[in-house]
């Protein structure tokens, strides 16, 4: 199954390892550490231009991608859950 993540991006849902919001996640010092070196090492892709409200952590053959999402990690998991639920 494949998760919509915002504007035209889809990703399967077995390649996710995390989803943070964005807002709450970035008072740590650690986690703006990680971010900035995740952007410098070319891992981001920001999904569009709208402010992100969430990042989605994923491993697509055997490679990090870190996706900038306009859509709110509670929206996220929902529709995750949403497809999980679906699926059994």
């Amino acid at each position: 199954m494949f998760l919509h993540i915002g504007g035209d991006r889809v990703v399967p849902i077995k390649n996710i390892i995390a989803i943070l919001d964005m807002e709450t996640t970035t008072i740590s010092k650690d986690t703006k550490e990680f971010l900035a070196i995740a952007e410098e090492e070319g891992f981001i892709q920001t999904i569009s231009s709208d402010i992100p409200k969430s990042f989605i952590i994923t491993e697509i053959d055997k490679k990090s991608i870190i996706y900038l999402s306009p859509i709110s990690s509670i929206t996220l998991q929902k529709r995750a859950g949403y497809l999980d639920d679906f699926t059994r």
